[in-house]
């Protein structure tokens, strides 16, 4: 049988995914509705294996890559789950401080696609963290279905806490000039949101396709926003409206791309959502973003 290619599955099968791994349907559900997909020699254990992530192949680096430097670090979080910890990465070659950039990852915890991006933030000359919420069960589990059953079990304002630690953390760091920014994606980027309502002195904020604050929260926004979005992401982008609305009214900075034709999670290199030409352009911008309000 030929490989499966994202151009093969209707945009129904994607949107069924999305709601999956945000816990909207359960995988009892998201199998059943996917038999109706499985015609012409696909079979319900194809697409499956076509859908959900492959870390093997997808891994960009090792922890023992000559160009970082790289570990798993404790910090403390008092407000929130206490002790926590995370991968802390940074370009082998720079001896001098480096601004800093929190990482946050979706919904199931510091998972291989999350520390590829923390790697890949510190090669473009930053020192970056990229903090495990699933730090109280052990950190990830090592699949992302294990990792968005324990993550459910957390507490939001409590996760939210412990990333604002994690920030606290890298900001004091020897090697950090003390500014520092977030990015994050999905859970990460409503993180990256309420970092900027809730951190004063945070540089530069730039959720993917993160949920958003309220209308009430956005006075308290310091930081520049870069926003961004993915077309056929509706869930999401519903809230895209009165958010805008009010960064406008209080005078915020921001500014929002749109991706044409791309699933949430288009930047995620590790699952047929992701759209190479969307990601590249959208993580370029984040990084000169970084390079002008981390200076």
């Amino acid at each position: 049988m030929e490989p499966i290619k994202k151009e093969d599955l209707s945009q129904e099968i994607f949107d069924m995914y999305d709601y999956y791994v945000h816990g909207k349907i359960d995988r009892r559900e998201f199998v059943n509705r996917l038999s109706v997909f499985a015609v012409g020699g696909l079979t319900v254990s194809a697409i499956l294996g076509f859908l959900l992530p492959n870390y093997a192949e997808a891994k960009r680096f090792t922890q023992d890559d000559p160009r970082l430097i790289s570990s798993y670090v404790e910090y403390d979080s008092p407000k929130g789950a206490g002790k926590m910890k995370g991968l802390l990465t940074r370009p082998a070659d720079k001896k001098e401080k480096l601004p800093g950039v929190i990482v946050v990852h979706e919904n199931r915890g510091l998972n291989p696609y999350i520390e590829d991006t923390a790697h890949q933030a510190a090669l473009d000359g930053f020192i970056a963290f990229a903090p495990d919420a699933l730090t109280p069960f052990g950190g990830y589990p090592g699949t992302d279905d294990e990792g968005r059953t324990m993550q459910s079990k957390r507490d939001r304002e409590e996760m939210l806490q412990d990333f604002i630690a994690g920030y606290e953390f890298l900001k004091e760091h020897e090697l950090c000039t003390g500014k520092v920014g977030v990015v994050g994606f999905c859970f990460g980027g409503w993180i990256s949101n309420m970092m900027a309502v809730r951190v004063p002195d945070l540089k530069a904020a730039v959720p993917f396709y993160g949920g958003q604050p309220t209308a009430a929260d956005v006075p308290t926004i310091k930081a520049p926003l870069q926003i961004h979005f993915a077309e056929l992401d509706t869930r999401v982008n519903e809230g895209w409206p009165a958010y805008e609305e009010a960064l406008k009214a209080n005078k915020k900075k921001y500014e929002m791309h749109m991706y044409p034709g791309v699933n949430h999670g288009f930047h995620n290199h590790s699952t047929p959502r992701y759209d190479k030409a969307a990601a590249d352009l959208a993580w370029g911008r984040t990084i000169d973003f970084f390079k002008k309000n981390l200076k």
